[in-house]
């Protein structure tokens, strides 16, 4: 077994992610500490800057194809998003647009947007998305990993679901506001957010995998990842064609709408399993991926 096989996603940091997802020393750096592109506004508020400013971003190869890849540190700031950060992923899926690579992977660790670049944030996380959806226009596939501390939260949630294809672990977690802050705005009772078996039941790998928002679950394993990601290299033929990228976006639409009309009353992911028709879902939290998959297999989905 190699070290890859071995090693947690989720306790690796961005270049450990990085190193152990592509072919070994094929990985070439963008922008790297060396050139220290770093936020111009941090000083100014008297925080910590980093040289990298969170974000690896390059290009190598994934078992022999061509990828460029960003990978967020989750321990700089939770991963939050600011101006150099934004801009730094957002050259990478213009490049990917530019020079059609097999594909892109966003390794995302974060939080949403760093809160002390809240504007310049809030700005790049909608040049990121137009980013995302110009790669896919292209042909490119943009595949989201997400299986860190941080999970993929705020805007990035929402450039996540952008993506072509979305890979999870169980210990992933994907959302638009995170449990805290629905906590603050909505109270306790709306959202405990130190009840974490119901924060992964309700943001966790295995419910957004139950109900089609990520496409693929896979054990905390960087080598399970990069099978995954190579796996979902195919070319993005439907983003490609405007009618047949419309056709999609409609389909979703609808899908979404009967999701909300045969869920929307639930308050637990063990209800929505439930009415899945998967048999005994309590014991869905403690299962292990292979025999996860295999006890979900037959669910329904609206």
């Amino acid at each position: 077994m190699t070290l890859a096989q071995r090693t947690s996603y989720y306790e690796a940091d961005a270049r450990a992610r990085i190193d152990g997802l592509l072919d070994a020393g094929s990985f070439r750096e963008f922008l790297g500490p060396a050139q220290r592109a770093i936020s111009p506004h941090l000083a100014q508020l008297d925080q910590p800057a980093a040289f990298d400013d969170g974000i690896v971003v390059g290009e190598g190869h994934l078992h022999g194809k061509h990828v460029l890849v960003a990978a967020q540190q989750g321990e700089f700031m939770g991963g939050g998003v600011g101006e150099v950060h934004g801009a730094k992923l957002t050259g990478l899926l213009r490049r990917a647009a530019d020079t059609h690579p097999d594909g892109v992977l966003l390794l995302l660790d974060t939080g949403g947007v760093r809160l002390h670049e809240a504007n310049a944030g809030l700005i790049a996380i909608s040049e990121i998305m137009r980013a995302t959806l110009g790669a896919r226009a292209a042909g490119v596939p943009v595949v989201a990993l997400i299986g860190s501390g941080n999970g993929a939260f705020g805007g990035m949630g929402i450039v996540a679901r952008c993506c072509s294809t979305v890979i999870m672990s169980e210990e992933g977690r994907l959302s638009l506001s995170g449990p805290e802050v629905i906590e603050t705005v909505r109270g306790v009772e709306e959202f405990d957010s130190r009840d974490r078996a119901l924060v992964w039941r309700v943001t966790g790998g295995k419910h957004r995998y139950l109900i089609d928002q990520a496409q693929v679950l896979v054990p905390d394993a960087i080598s399970a990842f990069a099978e995954a990601a190579s796996d979902a290299l195919q070319p993005d033929t439907a983003s490609a064609d405007p009618d047949a990228a419309l056709a999609a976006l409609q389909a979703r639409h609808a899908a979404l709408k009967a999701r909300a009309q045969a869920w929307g009353d639930c308050n637990d992911g063990l209800q929505i399993w439930a009415r899945q028709g998967i048999a005994d879902p309590e014991r869905l939290a403690l299962l292990e991926t292979d025999a996860f998959l295999a006890a979900t297999a037959h669910r329904s989905l609206p």
